[in-house]
Order: C-alpha cells, then structure tokens, then sequence
C-alpha cells in the first residue's frame, strides 16, 4: 500500500478505505466481515427506530426516545452510505466510485460520527419522562429537540470540511485510480492547529462531560432513591452507550490524529481494525437498546406478535390492562378480576337443586315419602 508522497505536500492519505493492499484474503475477508456488521447493525438500527416511532404514535414519546430515535437513523446512514463505500474499496484495492464520493465519503462518516458523540451530550438535558395518553400535550419540547438536532447537524457537518476540501482523485497506473487526501504545504501550520482542536472538541470533551455526567446522576439515583426507578434504568442504559461509543471509537480518533499530524503512519492492521470497530458500534447500540431498555425490548416483543399474528387480537398488548404498577400488582388484579366472575357465574341445574332443597314446605299429595312423616306424628 506505500506510495511516495508528492514533494509539495505535508500530508499524504487514502480516502474511502486503505487501498492498494496486498493479499487475496484481505480483499476478501474484509468485505465479508464488513457486509455481516452492515446488514445486522442495519436490521438492528431499523427495528429500534420503527419501536421509537410507534412509541411516539401512542402518545408514549419522550425527549430522550427522540435523542434516541435520531441515534438510531445516524447508525443507519453509517452502516447503508459509508460502511458499502469500504467494502467496495478493500474488494477492488483502487478506488472506482467516482470523484463524487471520493470528496465526500470522509466528510460524510465524520459528520455521522461527530453527531452520535454530539447526541449523546446533548441526552444528559433530556427529560425521561414519559408521555401519558390521557395527557392532554406531549410532556418535552418538539421544539428544543428540533433546535438541537438542527444545531449538531451543522456543527457535525462544519468541522469535517477540510476532509472534502484535500479530498482528490489520482490516476494509478493505466485504467486504475487511488483517492487520496493532500494536504499543501502552504496550508500545514493552520490544519496541525486544526487537528488538534477538531478531535478534542467534538470527541474528548463531549465523551468525558457524557460519562462524568452519567455515572453521577447513576452513583445518586442509587445511593439516594427509595428503590429502583424507571430513570435510573434510562441512565444505566445511556451510561452503557456513551461508554460503548468512546471505546469503540477510540481506535478511529487515535489513528485519524495519529496520521495528520505528520507523525509516523500507524501500522495499516491497526488502520483497517479502527474502521471496522467503527462499524461495529453502530452495530452494538440497537443490541444496547434491545436488552437493556424495557420500552425498547416490550416494544420488540409487541412488533413480533404484530408480524406474526397480523396484527390480530391475540397480541398480548392488547390482554392485559395498561397499569404502571409492577408484576406483582398486575398478577393481584387479574386474580382477583377472575374470583369475582367465577363468583358472578351461576349454574342453572344446581340453583334449582338449592332452590328445592331450602324448600322446606312441602305439600302432602307431592311427599315422596309419606310413611316417614307418618312416624314422625305418631
């Protein structure tokens, strides 16, 4: 994969995935293991996103469900625009999709990178209430969860430009072309500032304020709190994903500042397992959500009854009584609902049987056994 840097640049780099890579198994390994995390993370991303939605058509949305949900469809446009354009590239080791997408497939995977660290920064404000059906307005903001999106969207969108702007299309060899990002030299002082802002502002910085955040607000929910309440468990799950999202995407931000700031370049197994770590957690959240989130995980079961059953009257939904008391208390009322109608139901054959028994009168031409009252008069 080396290639000699041109004299008048400071920095040289593939785009789109390392190219020109040597090996018949990593062209194709690496398509392979990129094609499983793609079509998993997106079946995965899709199912929580259509549970989100459904929430919010029941009248059950909340601030952070639509943090959540905008998570959720950010995973989406990683896994379906930008985890494809890698797998083509390791497959083909040059590069042949266009100098459209040669411009703007870093920029493009950075802006849904920023936006997920972005997103969940801007959760800790969120409010984990839920919306009642009986209310008669939502319980959050439309518009405050508008603004903020809309404000993360450019801000993630603003801070990737140099990515598109030293994003170019070189010829190798006779039909074959490499997508390459240089850098000027003219240019080298202001972008090693640059490189040194853009990964602390829109990684560290947001990622430490998440956790130290999160792990205070779970340390005082369960030192504090009475019992376990519903917005401890929303925390846990937060704390789970912000951590998730640093971890995995460290390797990517360490390697990405490792390379532009004109040191050593990073071995090229470390490069390509950064990108696939990248996917990978976008892969990790809807596995997150679905077993740790209740909302989510009833959400998931209500979804199956729905395509299995078609959506007729045997979802269990549909069953039980809508209470917000625990097991116990649901159990209790159900079986006390059912003693109530086997007390109500009444048998035709043994009411008459009473109803004759408690007869005491009895008249003498229909005695049944005359000679017993007989002896009893004399």
């Amino acid at each position: 994969m080396n290639i000699d840097r041109p004299k008048n640049v400071s920095f040289f780099d593939f785009v789109g995935g390392v190219q020109l890579l040597q090996g018949e198994e990593t062209k194709t390994a690496l398509p392979v293991i990129l094609i499983g995390i793609c079509v998993s993370g997106a079946v995965g991303n899709l199912l929580v996103f259509l549970i989100f939605i459904r929430d919010f058509r029941n009248g059950r949305g909340s601030e952070v469900k639509a943090l959540l949900a905008s998570l959720a469809s950010t995973d989406l446009m990683i896994l379906l625009l930008c985890a494809p354009v890698r797998a083509v590239t390791y497959y083909k080791q040059t590069w042949t999709l266009g100098s459209f997408v040669c411009s703007t497939t870093d920029w493009f995977q950075h802006s849904c990178v920023v936006a997920k660290t972005l997103i969940l920064a801007v959760s800790t404000r969120a409010k984990h209430n839920l919306v009642s059906s009986t209310a008669k307005g939502p319980l959050f903001s439309p518009t405050w969860i508008h603004g903020a999106l809309v404000f993360i969207w450019i801000v993630s969108m603003m801070f990737p430009i140099p990515q598109m702007l030293f994003a170019s299309l070189q010829p190798f060899g006779r039909d074959a072309a490499i997508c390459v990002s240089e850098m000027p030299v003219c240019a080298s002082d202001f972008m090693n500032l640059f490189y040194k802002i853009y990964p602390t502002a829109t990684f560290v910085l947001p990622i430490i304020f998440t956790l130290a955040y999160y792990t205070k607000t779970l340390h005082t929910a369960v030192n504090h709190a009475p019992g376990p309440q519903q917005q401890s468990k929303v925390t846990l799950v937060l704390l789970c994903l912000s951590g998730a999202n640093a971890l995995m995407l460290l390797p990517e931000w360490g390697t990405f500042t490792w390379i532009r700031l004109g040191y050593n370049k990073p071995p090229v197994g470390l490069v390509i397992f950064a990108q696939v770590l990248l996917y990978a957690c976008s892969s990790l959240s809807p596995v997150i959500l679905m077993t740790m989130y209740d909302d989510v995980r009833h959400g998931l079961i209500t979804l199956w009854f729905i395509a299995t059953c078609r959506g007729s009257k045997h979802v269990p939904s549909n069953k039980y009584p809508k209470t917000e008391g625990n097991g116990a208390e649901v159990g209790a009322n159900a079986i006390a609902n059912a003693n109530s109608q086997d007390k109500e139901k009444t048998f035709p054959d043994v009411e008459h049987f009473w109803t004759g028994r408690r007869n005491t009168h009895v008249e003498e031409e229909q005695d049944p056994v005359p000679w017993e009252r007989e002896e009893k008069m004399l």
